[in-house]
């Protein structure tokens, strides 16, 4: 198992292009034009922007396309910054995992939108007069949308590295540096791949948010899908509703084709197992650049070079606050101290941080809300965890066997990949005005028949989660299970589940925040002069932004935030550790 691929050696004379360079030369071409022309209109002035407006017309869905696509790839890119970071800072480290998680248990309950507003005046600051501020706004509001999922699942990865394999590790003395790039991120490569195409698919949800800028009274509109998209709800042009569609559509199988697909196949080759499986993932695109020979060459050095930094020895804290090594030398050292006042004193320190917060917090809510108020709150936030609950509970059910049928058949789940992209970037907001014409017209209880929407784009989590766990389950123990003739609900119970478990809580809690951040939008929501509202914590929070109640807001985001971190705490945490203990492969 190792990161970086060292084994190719293109000698000098081999460099001659052949066939296979030929078809791949306009495809490399057209992506580098395809990234100036992006990057270019990234960096205009401000005000072409609003001597452009906005149009219907389906030809500009091309350039609409273009530019909401590396809004999303900037923040993938970033994503990926963060979750080496973050996430393994977060793993290796006691003490700093004592505060890491349970601020990103808040951050993926946080509303995405409520980012927006505290982020639009930095990034135009940051860039007066240009585009590229206002584009900076979008790109981590859509950051926000991935970061988290993706950090839950490389933090779960790494903390359940084989045990065999970390033994091995530390016999050959290999450095925190060695050890993170040829054992610990190859492990987590094909969840995090898998990951990756959920955080992508659930960018497409807030993309349409993202690319309209608010500052005061003004509003600044970037070109792409989503502002394309939310000019045709706002006209109730349900042709340019089709044209937006199908547009994300051929998007998500460009990149699928293009990144993805190619992403999954490479990562196959670092799952754990003994012997070969017979079925591997594959992709034309990596089979065709493997076959080029121009290309192969121009990429040996730089090949090398990774290489090389894969196995440098750096020593301990060799890259303060730089890459994912040092920081996890960094949460080594925290670790490390062992008196018994080093650890009172970080106790102290993270519950002094939190007096001072939630005391802020109580005397701004204090101002304009009374103790009756906290309690209906914490009542309508039990409504919202019963929907969480019960939605969760069916997922579940419905994907978990699905994700294993497909994750367990490469072939398969390279036709499913796609539609299942598509399906997880739908945007979920689509279907809301159907809910209530239906509810509407047969009299249904709100409160129970919003309650599916808030699951519509994050049951996605569960099914990406199982496929990933599902496709890394070794083919060896396969093997042994049928040797055994271990079937039926024995092989679900014993073999599989197991299996797949770590991968599942990943999902499972990523899919229960998003729920939550997605109340806000189900539990009220309208179509024409038809409004509904579902009693909940989402509900309440929806009615105060649009009343403009600070403390209410505040009231009810910390709320939620309170409710999924016992929720986490008291059923998330320990499958976790129960996960480590008993379910990782020894």
């Amino acid at each position: 198992m190792v990161w970086i691929n060292t084994n190719i050696s293109v000698k000098a004379s081999d460099a001659a292009p052949n066939r296979w360079d030929v078809v791949a030369l306009p495809l490399v071409i057209g992506l580098l034009a395809l990234l100036a022309i992006g990057g270019h209109q990234m960096a205009l002035p401000l005000g072409s922007v609003e001597e452009v407006p906005i149009t219907l017309d389906p030809w500009m869905l091309p350039e609409y396309a273009l530019r909401s696509t590396l809004r999303m790839l900037a923040a993938m890119a970033a994503s990926l910054l963060f979750t080496f970071t973050y996430a393994t800072l977060a793993a290796k480290s006691r003490r700093a995992g004592m505060l890491l998680i349970p601020v990103l248990d808040v951050l993926q309950s946080v509303p995405v939108l409520g980012y927006i507003s505290f982020t639009v005046v930095f990034f135009l600051g940051l860039f007066p007069g240009s585009v590229l501020g206002a584009e900076c706004a979008a790109i981590f509001a859509i950051f926000t949308s991935q970061a988290w999922n993706m950090a839950f699942s490389f933090y779960q990865s790494l903390r359940t590295v084989p045990r065999d394999l970390d033994e091995a590790a530390t016999g050959f003395g290999f450095s925190g540096w060695q050890r993170f790039w040829t054992l610990e991120a190859p492990y987590a490569a094909p969840g995090l791949v898998w990951n990756m195409m959920m955080s992508m698919s659930g960018g497409w949800f807030f993309v349409v948010a993202s690319e309209a800028i608010t500052v005061g009274d003004k509003t600044i509109t970037l070109p792409g899908i989503g502002s394309y998209l939310a000019k045709a709800i706002d006209g109730q042009r349900l042709d340019a509703v089709g044209w937006a569609v199908l547009a994300m559509l051929l998007v998500i199988l460009a990149y699928d084709q293009l990144l993805f697909r190619p992403l999954v196949a490479w990562a196959d080759k670092f799952r754990v197992e003994l012997t070969g499986a017979q079925e591997v993932p594959d992709s034309w695109l990596l089979t065709l650049f493997q076959r080029t020979r121009f290309f192969r060459a121009l990429f040996a050095p730089l090949d090398r070079l990774f290489g090389w930094l894969a196995w440098l020895r750096l020593p301990a804290g060799g890259l303060p606050g730089g890459a994912a090594g040092g920081l996890r030398s960094v949460g080594g050292l925290l670790d490390r101290v062992p008196s018994r006042a080093v650890d009172l004193l970080w106790y102290l320190l993270l519950a002094g941080t939190g007096l001072w917060a939630g005391w802020s917090m109580v005397a701004f809510v204090a101002s304009g809300v009374g103790w009756g108020d906290i309690g209906s709150v914490l009542l309508l936030g039990g409504a919202t965890l019963l929907r969480v609950i019960v939605l969760i509970a069916v997922a579940t059910l419905v994907w978990v066997p699905l994700g294993v049928l497909i994750g367990l058949r490469p072939r398969l789940a390279e036709r499913v990949q796609p539609a299942a992209q598509f399906l997880a970037a739908f945007p979920a907001n689509l279907l809301f005005p159907v809910a209530v014409v239906v509810i509407v017209r047969f009299d249904l209880n709100p409160d129970v028949w919003l309650s599916p929407l808030m699951i519509l784009g994050t049951q996605w989590y569960i099914l990406f989660n199982v496929i990933a766990g599902a496709t890394a389950f070794p083919s060896d123990l396969k093997e042994a299970a049928a040797n055994f003739h271990i079937r039926g609900w024995q092989w679900w119970r014993d073999v599989m589940l197991p299996g797949v478990f770590p991968y599942y809580v990943t999902g499972a809690v990523t899919a229960s925040g998003g729920s939550w951040n997605a109340s806000i939008v189900a539990e009220a929501v309208n179509w024409g002069d038809a409004q509904l509202t579902a009693h909940g914590l989402g509900s309440y929070i929806a009615q105060a932004t649009a009343a403009g109640d600070y403390p209410r807001i505040v009231l009810g985001i910390a709320v939620m935030s309170l409710f999924v971190i016992l929720f986490n705490r008291l059923l998330w945490r320990p499958l976790y550790a129960f996960a480590e203990r008993r379910l990782r492969l020894a």
